[in-house]
């Protein structure tokens, strides 16, 4: 569940591919994934409600943008539209001061529903971003619902549809910006599980890797566990668990990970850190 969490979060920071406003974008990058990865633990922990509502949207956002914006956690207060190249608006977004009450009617409408899960989840994606309630972190916040959606009825193991979503961003954003009708964005968010789906069966039928990491030293293993257990750990987080351990020694090990595929570093500068390696 963590590498699906993992990847989930890191998609969906890229399908926006948001300009970095931090004078490190590595850093920005980094907060973004990790904010995520708090977002989606929270979804599948026993805090999560059971249904969708205003205050866990709100925390959501909070969670996603926590260090990257003032605004987290509260609706827009200004006018939102979508620019088409010559600069014409090509889709206005409700007022701004007519968001409580639409935001009361969303929650009523999708509690409302009694379509399957999937269903209910892409038309609570799309109408979410229709209203646009958000002054950033729409699309974040977006996904995290409709996968909260999913989870509470035991989709959680077809978790990582960002991924397909991220490799077809164009197709995306025209379901998207088809107007009012939801059925295109229905058709693409099915297709995202379906193909989803079937890259799980795919990894399933491999054999497993086990034998690879077997045939690990012992404090290798442990340094496995460690970044599987924390997605995103700096070599500082990995060094203070091991301080018996020389530090060229340890970063010999990670580099050993990585040519065996175990672990993936993201990052070329002291703020890389480490995550294990998409299954």
């Amino acid at each position: 569940m963590l590498d699906l969490i993992l990847k989930s979060a890191v998609f969906s920071a890229r399908i926006e591919n948001i300009p970095a406003r931090l004078e490190d974008p590595q850093v920005h990058r980094q907060l973004e994934v990790q904010n995520l990865v708090s977002a989606y633990n929270f979804i599948f922990s026993s805090h999560a409600p059971q249904k969708l509502s205003l205050s866990l949207i709100r925390r959501l956002h909070r969670l996603a943008l926590k260090g990257l914006s003032t605004h987290a956690g509260t609706w827009r207060q200004e006018p939102w539209a979508i620019f088409n190249s010559a600069g014409i608006a090509v889709y206005l977004a409700p007022a701004h001061f007519n968001l409580p009450r639409l935001m009361d009617e969303y929650i009523s409408f999708i509690r409302s529903l009694k379509e399957p899960a999937p269903i209910t989840a892409a038309i609570a994606q799309f109408a979410f971003e229709k209203i646009h309630p958000l002054a950033d972190g729409n699309g974040r916040v977006g996904r995290l619902i409709s996968a909260f959606v999913l989870a509470k009825s035991d989709f959680s193991h077809i978790l990582e549809f960002e991924e397909y979503t991220d490799t077809h961003r164009p197709l995306y954003y025209q379901a998207l910006e088809s107007g009012k009708n939801c059925t295109g964005f229905i058709e693409f968010f099915l297709t995202s599980l379906v193909e989803t789906a079937k890259m799980s069966l795919e990894t399933l039928k491999q054999p497993p890797s086990l034998s690879l990491q077997s045939k690990l030293l012992p404090r290798r293993q442990e340094l496995l566990a460690i970044i599987r257990d924390h997605p995103l750990c700096s070599f500082d987080f990995l060094s203070r668990r091991f301080p018996a351990v020389n530090p060229k020694t340890l970063h010999y090990d990670l580099l050993q990970l990585q040519k065996a595929g175990l672990i993936v570093k993201h990052g070329v500068s002291r703020a890389s850190v480490y995550s294990s390696a998409p299954s």
